[in-house]
């Protein structure tokens, strides 16, 4: 079978296209024939090489959303799984491949009407915008911002504030063009890359939540108003400094709060519940997903240039 391994870390150019033995699924696992394979931002901070202390290594097969048809079931898993269209969680490797595996208990049925694109620029980033709000203990009336709101995870995030009730959603994001799609999505407030956002933007924010990190976080750090909370949930622009949580310190007479989340920590059980009920709602078209660019398998090496160019919108997708 036909995949895509990151043979050297760095730039795009280190994914190479190679032929793999098709995988054959352990005790618990299925084997899924994929149609659509989600390029996500945690891809591409593993092949730049800055999660390598965790034990990633050159010659990982990337990828960790799939969604596709179930071709074979291993040992002890229902065989009425085969012949269905699936979402699957592959873990953090495995997935840039025509055929992928993955646990039983991290596949879920495709709800009718819903492609395999919009799968997996949902199924993944859905629970992290979810949880994150849950983190950050947003109330209905609060304002909140979504800083780097042009992800998946970002788009998800205004989608759901707005649904509970946000006082204000404001978003930072590189353009206008952009501001607008996301004005459409439920954000109310466009902010550029620095937090700047004209005559009429807040002066502060009950909740964060940041998927960018990099060397401006502290600067929203200031943002918060006083019992405010700061989730972060991504570092695709990098680590923040050193020294942020002096920026608390300095502010510790406003009860400031900071987080990172990560969806691993949050039960299986739990995870798939609301991923469930949030494919059925993309499904009836109650939450709404944004499918950037559909690329060959073979084409990886442009997808991640366009997400290292910050021209993604939404979730770039490989079809095999």
């Amino acid at each position: 079978m036909k995949a895509v391994v990151m043979r050297k870390f760095g730039s795009p150019d280190g994914l190479e296209v190679v032929d793999l033995p098709v995988p054959v699924p352990a005790p618990g696992q299925v084997r899924i024939t994929t149609e659509a394979i989600g390029v996500g931002g945690v891809d591409a901070v593993i092949r730049r090489g800055a999660l390598a202390a965790y034990g990633f290594r050159e010659g990982h097969l990337l990828g960790s959303e799939v969604a596709g048809t179930v071709t074979s079931v291993g040992e002890g898993v229902d065989a009425s799984w085969k012949g269905r269209r699936v979402w699957a969680f592959t873990g953090l490797s495995g997935g840039y491949a025509e055929q992928a595996v993955a646990s039983v208990e991290d596949v879920l049925a495709l709800p009718d009407g819903l492609t395999g694109a919009d799968a997996v620029s949902l199924g993944g980033s859905g629970v992290v915008a979810h949880f994150a709000l849950d983190r950050a203990r947003f109330a209905p009336g609060e304002t909140v911002l979504v800083r780097g709101a042009a992800g998946s995870i970002g788009i998800t995030a205004v989608q759901l504030a707005a649904r509970g009730g946000a006082g204000a959603v404001a978003v930072t994001t590189s353009s206008a063009e952009r501001g607008a799609r996301l004005r459409d999505l439920g954000a109310t407030h466009v902010l550029d890359r620095s937090g700047e956002g004209g005559p009429d933007a807040l002066p502060g924010f009950d909740v964060v939540i940041d998927v960018v990190g990099g060397p401006q976080l502290p600067l929203f750090l200031d943002r918060l108003n006083s019992n405010g909370r700061y989730v972060a949930v991504g570092v695709v622009g990098g680590q923040p400094p050193a020294d942020f949580g002096m920026r608390l310190m300095d502010a510790f007479r406003r009860s400031l709060s900071f987080a990172t989340f990560s969806s691993d920590t949050v039960p299986r059980a739990d995870r798939q519940a609301v991923r469930s009920s949030q494919l059925a709602d993309a499904a009836h078209g109650d939450l709404r997903t944004v499918v950037h660019e559909v690329l060959p398998l073979d084409q990886a090496v442009p997808a991640h240039r366009e997400i290292d160019a910050g021209k993604v919108f939404g979730r770039v997708v490989l079809a095999p």
